[in-house]
């Protein structure tokens, strides 16, 4: 288990919080839009039951390590509007994966998707002393697929029929940032946040 993986995470624009229930009602409220679950598992917008069964499952698998999951809380509105985790952790290999990432469309075009994958990806590489950091998205998603591509991320490739989604199949889209890019990763991330006027936090 790493130590120190589900902590605070503090940007200039968002700050990412461990989630709790507090944050459930603010969470709730902001997943309303069906563009948000398109193409995560879900598949629509879910119900109260269905959203508070979400969130104590990943409080349960934060809890106990398996995941480490964070409320997006937008630092302007003082309210969370999305959520993203590091999961498939596999410390022993100094690897894991950000995914299970939304934002209402509030939040989008913000800089705050820019600063939320800065954080992330400093915490892992330069905390946790992670080597790889994997993505992965349907591969139907260009919106995703672009996002990650302008990190630069690293395309690794398609497998097909890799996830049950709903009642059909998903092929999913890999890419990767491995230590080796994260200075070059860093500073594009940080040029993005600047050209929005955004001083990046350190």
């Amino acid at each position: 288990m790493w130590k120190d993986i589900w902590t605070e995470l503090e940007g200039s624009l968002a700050v990412l919080s461990p989630l709790g229930p507090e944050y459930e009602a603010e969470l709730f409220a902001a997943a309303q839009d069906p563009e948000i679950w398109r193409w995560l598992p879900f598949g629509r917008v879910p119900d109260g039951d269905r959203f508070h069964a979400w969130i104590m499952q990943a409080l349960a698998d934060s809890e106990a390590g398996r995941e480490a999951v964070f409320a997006i809380v937008d630092r302007r509105r003082q309210r969370a509007v999305g959520s993203t985790r590091y999961l498939t952790l596999r410390p022993a290999h100094r690897g894991l994966e950000i995914g299970w990432s939304w934002l209402a469309p509030s939040a989008w075009r913000t800089g705050i998707n820019v600063e939320v994958k800065l954080l992330l990806l400093r915490h892992a590489f330069e905390h946790l002393g992670a080597v790889r950091v994997e993505f992965k998205t349907d591969a139907r998603n260009q919106r995703s697929r672009a996002a990650l591509a302008a990190l630069p991320a690293q395309f690794e490739g398609v497998l097909r029929r890799h996830m049950v989604v709903g009642d059909g199949l998903r092929d999913s889209a890999y890419y990767s940032v491995i230590a080796d890019d994260w200075l070059d990763v860093e500073r594009a991330l940080r040029e993005r946040l600047r050209r929005r006027s955004v001083t990046p936090a350190r």
